[in-house]
């Protein structure tokens, strides 16, 4: 099934990505290049104009929740900008062969090809595609220099979910990527794994705090700005509303970090520690519920497109010619329950599997 977007000619949405190693071989294993990797994360959604949500840099892979906005119409930047984004995100040694190329055309007169050049810059952006292509890119050539390698380091095309921009779904996906540390038995507490969303949040981190009021949303703000009073992205209250988010945050992933448990005692799936748990849920302060993850199932990677049963109805009335087999024309909607009580109201557009 091909890649999924909500909009015709336009990459626009809240996406699930991930991508693996070839061979599921540890490339991230070393503190360095898990920094790399995020530095060129971040350089990149700058240069771009996405927004990473939050992530989860694991020993083999990695998750990152990214939102892309519209592009604005009549949007443009200037050379000096698109340059300056430039420098932080392809590295030095890219970076002087641009201006290289740069000078030679403006010694010869050539301002026609600088434009051309810069327009292209500029169409790159608000990309899913092209963001996903550069990080990994990037990384791919600083592994290979570093080990004297060549060829490609990683499985297959990334994976990409398409994610409802509603506040349940974006915190539920946004708690299964963030304690992915703690299901894979690294950690206790997932502020302890410094590579993700959260744990850079409680580090004071400007970008995954940010992250964090997207997901929690309205519920971050204070009563006289929540109804909408105040536009996203005022400066107003800004460590009100970042703390806020915090603390609806912590509460959530304590509420899904349960570890599942047989009537023996037998722990099925991993989870927190009560002491974890407790510390996370008590930081409530009774404003919100915590949503309780029963079990990992595959639809957080697998599912195509999670949200609610509107949301993906109405994509799949809009595009059932692309689906293939008899679902295109036996299928009657395009919502599937993920059959989780604790997720009730939330589906995906294919059937999940434990």
């Amino acid at each position: 099934m091909r890649r999924i977007f909500l909009h015709q000619g336009s990459q626009a949405g809240v996406f699930h990505c991930t991508s693996r190693f070839l061979d599921r071989v540890r490339h991230f294993a070393s503190e360095e290049a898990k920094d790399l990797f995020m530095k060129i994360v971040r350089a990149y959604e700058d240069l771009l104009g996405v927004e990473v949500l939050t992530f989860c840099i694991m020993s083999n892979h990695f998750h990152l929740l990214v939102r892309v906005p519209h592009r604005p119409e009549g949007f443009d930047v200037p050379l000096e900008v698109v340059l300056a984004r430039m420098e932080r995100a392809i590295g030095d040694e890219a970076m002087a062969l641009v201006r290289t190329q740069l000078d030679l055309w403006t010694r010869s007169g050539l301002d026609s090809a600088i434009e051309e050049w810069r327009q292209r810059q500029v169409a790159r952006m608000f990309s899913l595609s092209e963001f996903v292509r550069c990080v990994k890119l990037r990384f791919t050539r600083w592994h290979n220099r570093k080990h004297g390698r060549r060829g490609t380091i990683w499985e297959e095309k990334f994976g990409s979910v398409v994610v409802e921009e509603e506040e349940r779904a974006l915190r539920t996906m946004a708690a299964y990527i963030d304690l992915n540390p703690v299901r894979a038995g690294m950690v206790e507490d997932p502020a302890d794994y410094r590579w993700s969303g959260y744990a850079e949040a409680i580090a004071g981190k400007v970008g995954a705090r940010r992250g964090l009021v997207r997901i929690i949303g309205q519920m971050a703000w204070p009563r006289a700005t929540a109804a909408g009073a105040k536009p996203w992205g005022s400066e107003a209250f800004p460590n009100l509303v970042e703390t806020r988010a915090l603390v609806f945050y912590r509460a959530i992933l304590g509420g899904q970090g349960a570890a599942r448990k047989r009537e023996d005692g037998t722990v099925v799936r991993r989870g927190l520690s009560e002491k974890v748990r407790e510390k996370l849920t008590t930081a409530n302060e009774r404003r919100v519920r915590a949503e309780v993850l029963i079990r990992r199932v595959q639809h957080f990677t697998k599912g195509a497109i999670f949200g609610s049963r509107a949301f993906i109805d109405a994509w799949f009335e809009a595009n059932r010619s692309e689906i293939k087999g008899r679902s295109r024309k036996s299928r009657k909607r395009g919502s599937r329950c993920l059959g989780l009580r604790a997720m009730r109201g939330l589906y995906t557009l294919r059937d999940p599997r434990p």
